[in-house]
């Protein structure tokens, strides 16, 4: 995978996303990030990349040409067009499904906004996808691009140690994760469950999909509708719904 960010602020993205499991990533040449300063394609002499609105209206507007022409300068490096995804409040809610989806392309192209937007005609020509991380308005589109990549990240194949560890996380069959328990055994009177400690593997299965089928129903049953059950999962949903009846 090879991410290409457009930013007026390389150094934010790099220094947020070359550390860690991702910064690894990296220097394993599982994964590339590129940041392109789009200050550079600017003709002005003091590299403004902005102007005031037409119509008028507060704050100010990025310009399509230095935008458009530093795509053009990637596409023609790399001899295509690759996708390119702008984030906006305005965009599809990111989520896990469309990170699925993204983490299969080759090359992505993050365009990060600033101010007050981007002239319309430079995303009419370029943007291929609008997305946004939450109903929600930041400053600029340098932390939802950091968000969507390290999501993305962890699904290529060799990011995590554990690759196993990318499926059975929060949202793995539209379910939340279950809870995670480490040494000691028992902390300020808190015992890991027995189960865990039993070493019978069918057992500690079964016992996580229903904790994740119990923690999914308390914190996000909007998530249920998509859950993908067995027979049995769906008659243990069923009693915990019941119980929840009865208590309120």
């Amino acid at each position: 995978m090879n991410y290409h960010i457009l930013t007026l602020f390389p150094e934010m993205v790099l220094n947020g996303l070359n550390t860690s499991i991702i910064g690894r990533a990296a220097e394993k040449g599982l994964l590339s990030i590129e940041a392109i300063d789009i200050r550079e394609y600017s003709t002005d002499k003091h590299r403004h990349v902005d102007d005031y609105p037409y119509g008028g209206g507060a704050g100010m507007v990025m310009q399509p040409m230095p935008i458009c022409d530093a795509y053009d300068d990637l596409c023609e490096r790399i001899g295509k067009k690759p996708r390119v995804i702008y984030m906006t409040p305005q965009g599809r809610v990111f989520n896990q499904k469309i990170a699925k989806e993204l983490a299969k392309e080759e090359d992505l192209v993050f365009l990060c906004g600033h101010y007050e937007g981007i002239d319309e005609r430079a995303l009419e020509l370029i943007a291929t996808d609008y997305l946004s991380i939450g109903d929600y308005v930041l400053t600029g589109g340098e932390l939802p691009a950091m968000v969507m990549i390290d999501c993305i990240s962890r699904l290529i194949p060799g990011v995590l140690n554990n690759d196993a560890s990318a499926e059975f996380e929060s949202f793995y069959d539209n379910l939340l994760e279950y809870p995670q328990y480490t040494r000691p055994e028992e902390y300020k009177g808190l015992r890991v469950p027995e189960v865990l400690l039993s070493g019978h593997h069918k057992k500690i299965d079964t016992w996580r999909r229903e904790q994740s089928i119990k923690r999914t129903l308390e914190r996000r049953p909007d998530l249920l509708a998509g859950a993908v059950l067995s027979k049995k999962e769906e008659e243990y949903l069923k009693e915990l719904e019941k119980e929840q009846e009865n208590r309120e």
